[in-house]
């Protein structure tokens, strides 16, 4: 339950600062949305390019928001491709 709780908290804060690189806003479920899905984008892609991350609060930080961020560019080329 606790890994649940944590995950959501991560995935927040992730979305939230994916939200301001990329310029969104966004509310904090959306925000908890993109960033769950970011950090498993980002620890997919991390595992699949070899690199190994540690289970410290900032490394999984670093990873959701390079995930979310990701996320974030690529679901905007389809948004502005259909708009």
């Amino acid at each position: 339950m606790l890994g649940i709780l944590i995950s959501i908290v991560v995935g927040a804060v992730a979305g939230f600062i994916a939200g301001k690189i990329m310029n969104k806003s966004m509310n904090l479920i959306v925000c908890i949305i993109v960033g769950i899905i970011g950090a498993a984008f980002g620890s997919w892609m991390f595992s699949t390019l070899g690199l190994n991350v540690s289970n410290k609060f900032w490394a999984v930080l670093l990873v959701g928001t390079i995930g979310a961020v990701l996320l974030l560019f690529i679901l905007s080329l389809f948004r502005n491709k259909y708009e």
